[in-house]
């Protein structure tokens, strides 16, 4: 699906055609020079767009609580994340679940960043097992020496 773009100066000066150009294509991407790029969406867009996230939290919350239905995702998840093979059971199956938690964040706390999070982690650690001496050299066990506590980020 193509975005329509237009400049943060043509939205300000001519913010009538670009809001006619939102009521009909639903979303415009907003180009910015001095930061982050926006988008303008219709209210009934975003909507659509929250309920789609919101059905697909729930199939997938819903699918994972059968044996069948976990497997059907089991079976699934190589298609879209390919990288999964390189994973063990217990951590695809710890996958999945992190991976339903965040679906969930993503519907009931507009979080977005969990999810985008969870798949980059995820798929660092498989990126990892997929070298077997890059995975070696990072689970040999550390030195004796005791560094202090790690602080959270």
């Amino acid at each position: 699906m193509s975005t329509l773009t237009v400049s943060f100066s043509d939205l300000s000066k001519n913010s009538k055609r670009v809001a006619d150009t939102v009521e009909q294509a639903q979303r415009v991407h907003v180009t910015r020079r001095d930061g982050e790029d926006l988008y303008l969406t219709t209210e009934r867009h975003d909507r659509q767009r929250e309920e789609t996230a919101d059905v697909t939290a729930r199939l997938f919350a819903a699918l994972i609580t059968s044996d069948e239905g976990a497997r059907a995702v089991l079976l699934a998840l190589p298609e879209v994340f390919p990288w999964t093979r390189h994973l063990s059971t217990d951590e695809v199956r710890e996958f999945v679940i992190d991976l339903v938690n965040a679906t969930r964040d993503v519907v009931e706390l507009d979080v977005h960043a969990n999810l985008h999070r969870v798949i980059v982690e995820w798929r660092a650690t498989a990126r990892i097992l997929a070298d077997p001496e890059l995975a070696s050299q990072l689970t040999e066990p550390l030195p004796d020496e005791d560094h202090g506590e790690v602080l959270a980020p």
